[in-house]
């Protein structure tokens, strides 16, 4: 009775650490989504899902002053579990955009001018 509830502890276990490592995914393409898309990069999309875990969403919204970058992704439990547990990871991240000027003595203007 004991051995398969210690196989199910050590099962559970090991997909915690896995969920641990593509968290730390989805915060790392959220960054490298926000750094690409700050500098104004042609498709920060696809480096943030390049970083991303399999199966990952990545959104981009650029605002006037700011870009934001969120990354949601599946974490299903192993084997036979993932119909039963699943869990959804995600990370946003925020940067000023470096492509326009704002302030200063010309007002808005590309970056570099």
């Amino acid at each position: 009775m004991a051995l398969p509830a210690l196989v199910l502890l050590a099962a559970m276990l090991i997909w915690a650490v896995l969920a641990a490592a593509a968290q730390i995914r989805c915060v790392d393409a959220a960054r490298v989504g926000a750094r690409a898309a700050a500098r104004g990069e042609a498709d920060p999309a696809a480096l943030a899902r390049s970083a991303a875990p399999p199966g990952a969403d990545v959104r981009v919204v650029v605002d006037a002053g700011t870009v934001r970058v969120a990354v949601d992704a599946p974490c299903p439990a192993p084997g036979q579990l993932a119909a039963l547990l699943s869990v959804r990871l995600g990370a946003a991240a925020v940067a000023a955009r470096e492509d326009t000027l704002v302030g200063g003595g010309g007002g808005a203007g590309p970056w570099p001018s």
